[in-house]
């Protein structure tokens, strides 16, 4: 009975699907498959009855054979040249001083093709390396370069959790990963905190990334104020790991509550609030208020040299002159009698006429004798 196997030709590669045809084969054997490149030796990782999902309509091609003790011996052959490959290349990158840096080198099983895998900061003219590969081995020579995460899972490396790197141990894709995740998932934006090995971001920083969305879309926006049944409240923080939110009500102390309870707080009417006070029905304003003129202020000091109406009064009665209000006054004005004008002037009543009957007694001619 044939079934699915899952081949790998590297440690770190990919797996690929093949059907096992007449054979039996189980985990770890080895075996010869047909590829684009020509026959490959790869190693079984694991069998299963099915095909894996979105597989289900490709037609599995079949392995060619079962490898044996040559296939191994020719395998260990290539290595060695791979290895001598490597450095005689390193030499002549640094004789012609290229700016580039050597990872690997690759031999296929037939030897028909060898592939150098390197890393450089921008692009390199390496016709003249690639002629003196070709004039040393006689066989197809390709030169690929590759980008400082694909360095890294061929290489293999330590990460700062302490364990192999994730894509040398079992990532095989690697996926986009930006900054606006380190944020939504509150990190400190320390750049030899969520950087790797490579000098790019953690990868690991988007295995968690669809809970943290999950989680985003139920808290509200970070520093924004919202109107809830116990008064305006400021959103402070979130906690991912406690589902909790942090707001700080208007007037009292921080507090931590679960999405529910502030789900709660929004769906409820503001009962117990205090109505808003209405525009005028309040105290008045310091602006309103009478201003309370100064002690010192000249305007007072005016006021209080200024007779009143009764003082005035006062004065002439005591003079022996009755008081005379104004309709008086303006008919002794109307007469034409000396003195009138004096008269009509306020403040001055009593005064003039006690004036102009002086003048009368003095002008009066003095009998005849």
């Amino acid at each position: 009975m044939s079934g699915v196997l899952g081949i790998k030709f590297k440690d770190y590669g990919q797996t690929y699907y093949y059907d096992s045809g007449a054979f039996v084969v189980g985990v770890g054997d080895r075996v010869l498959v047909e590829t684009d490149q020509g026959l490959a030796l790869g190693t079984v990782s694991l069998t299963r009855e099915a095909p894996p999902a979105g597989m289900e309509d490709q037609e599995l091609k079949p392995i060619f054979r079962l490898a044996g003790p040559d296939d191994l011996a020719s395998e260990s052959e290539n290595k060695a040249l791979a290895a001598e490959a490597f450095k005689y290349c390193r030499e002549r990158i640094r004789e012609r001083e290229l700016e580039m840096k050597l990872v690997e080198v690759e031999v296929f099983f037939d030897r028909g093709k060898m592939l150098f895998y390197f890393t450089a900061p921008g692009r390199v003219d390496f016709r003249d390396l690639v002629k003196d590969l070709v004039r040393e081995y006689r066989t197809r020579i390709e030169l690929r370069q590759i980008g400082v995460r694909h360095e890294t899972q061929m290489l293999g490396a330590i990460g700062n959790c302490g364990q192999m790197c994730c894509c040398r141990r079992f990532l095989r894709k690697f996926e986009p990963v930006t900054i606006k995740m380190a944020k939504e998932q509150n990190l400190f934006l320390n750049p030899a905190k969520i950087s790797g090995i490579c000098g790019r971001l953690l990868c690991c920083l988007g295995y968690e990334q669809e809970n943290y969305e999950r989680f985003q879309k139920d808290c509200p926006k970070v520093g924004k104020r919202f109107k809830t049944a116990i008064g305006p409240v400021k959103v402070l923080r979130t906690n991912f790991f406690r589902k909790t939110i942090s707001i700080l009500p208007e007037g009292q102390g921080e507090r931590e509550i679960s999405i529910e309870e502030w789900q709660d707080l929004l769906s409820r009417k503001p009962e117990d609030m205090p109505p808003a006070p209405q525009p005028g029905s309040g105290p008045p304003k310091g602006r309103d208020l009478p201003r309370k003129p100064r002690s010192g202020s000249s305007e007072n000091r005016a006021r209080a040299k200024r007779p009143t109406d009764a003082e005035a009064d006062s004065r002439n009665t005591q003079a022996g002159d009755a008081p005379r209000s104004e309709a008086s006054a303006s008919e002794t004005a109307q007469s034409g009698e000396p003195g009138s004008e004096s008269l009509a002037k306020p403040g001055s009543k009593g005064r003039g006429r006690k004036r102009s009957s002086r003048r009368r007694r003095r002008r009066k001619p003095k009998p005849s004798e």
